[in-house]
């Protein structure tokens, strides 16, 4: 066996590569080790020869993504209760999987990546042939990609394809950037490990991704599409993006849009849906729910956490993390187990 823990969280935003791998043949271990850096609500059961049970990942946590190539040397069925959280990609390199997603049934192969939007519950038979490579991409970093490229506010979650192909097309590229990636980031002299470097590395992944998946915003959209945000919202959403854990007043605010308090409120009910407040309260909460499903409890606490995203009454905060997520803010550390 080898295997390993991710280090400690840096500041949100941090853009350093950490690698961790397993390899085991216990079944228990795989599961901790899958539910830990992907889903708390993640089902192992194998249906092959036990006696063949080889779990191998290597994994890469950058910011919002994650990049395994994970193989379990048996046949296995695997679930995963009500995705909320992020958007995941599949891409065999070898063998098949059947993949059933919202009452979808996808047969994905080295030709075909399956693709799950964060709603509903997945069911996997995954042959042990199949080797393949996981992207995890948490929900903002994609929705907030398609956002800023199109300039129109999207639906969350976003309507994406359940497949897309990977023999043509930008699938294709996207899933050798993404294998590159992983090569690159599991040495520690690579290019790619480099701060600076991965994070363009990261961004690649993300606005190719959403390149890659089936959406309704294209030059024809499905009527999902939202009204133009005017410059004044954008200037707004562009400074709690970039410093969310900054202690903005919404006069703050309003001073970086250029406009009154009253005229950005209003703006932000339009064309946002909520305050400017309520999205940046949103938009932390979303930063220390990623944070905490990744990192060790024994390396970090929920209160070091929250603070680090802005947070500075713990009562509220964890109020309205259970009113978001369902879950305290200590189960989801836990990694609800």
């Amino acid at each position: 066996m080898a295997g390993g823990h991710p280090r400690g969280p840096a500041a949100p935003g941090a853009d350093t590569p950490v690698h961790v791998g397993l390899r085991t043949t216990d079944v228990d271990e795989a599961r901790a080790f899958c539910r830990k850096l992907y889903y708390g609500p993640l089902q192992i059961e194998p249906i092959g020869d036990l006696t063949r049970f080889s779990f191998d990942a290597d994994v890469v946590l950058l910011g919002p993504i994650t990049v395994g190539e994970v193989g379990y040397g048996t046949d296995i069925r695997l679930s995963i209760g009500s995705l909320e959280t992020a958007y995941h990609v599949l891409v065999p390199l070898t063998g098949m999987l059947r993949s059933r997603h919202r009452g979808a049934v996808v047969w994905a192969d080295p030709t075909r990546a399956v693709v799950y939007r964060p709603s509903g519950d997945i069911e996997l038979e995954w042959p042990g042939s199949c080797r393949l490579l996981s992207v995890k991409v948490d929900r903002g970093a994609l929705e907030r990609e398609l956002d800023a490229s199109l300039d129109q506010r999207v639906v969350s979650p976003l309507p994406v394809g359940a497949s897309f192909d990977l023999v043509d097309g930008p699938g294709r590229t996207w899933a050798a950037l993404v294998r590159l990636l992983l090569t690159e980031l599991r040495g520690p002299e690579g290019l790619a490990s480099q701060p600076r470097m991965a994070a363009r590395w990261r961004d690649m992944v993300v606005s190719g991704l959403a390149l890659s998946v089936e959406h309704p915003y294209g030059e024809e959209p499905a009527g999902l599409q939202g009204p133009l945000r005017p410059r004044t919202v954008k200037r707004a959403l562009d400074v709690m993006h970039a410093e969310p854990w900054r202690a903005y007043t919404i006069s703050d605010l309003a001073t970086v849009a250029g406009v009154g308090v009253r005229v950005l409120q209003e703006s932000f009910r339009q064309h946002v849906g909520v305050p400017p407040l309520t999205y940046l309260r949103r938009l932390r909460l979303d930063g220390v729910h990623a944070e905490l499903s990744r990192t060790d409890p024994g390396r970090a606490s929920v209160s070091e956490v929250a603070y680090r995203w802005g947070f500075t009454h713990l009562g509220r905060f964890a109020g309205a993390y259970r009113d978001r997520f369902g879950v305290s803010p200590s189960v989801t550390l836990r990694g609800r187990q």
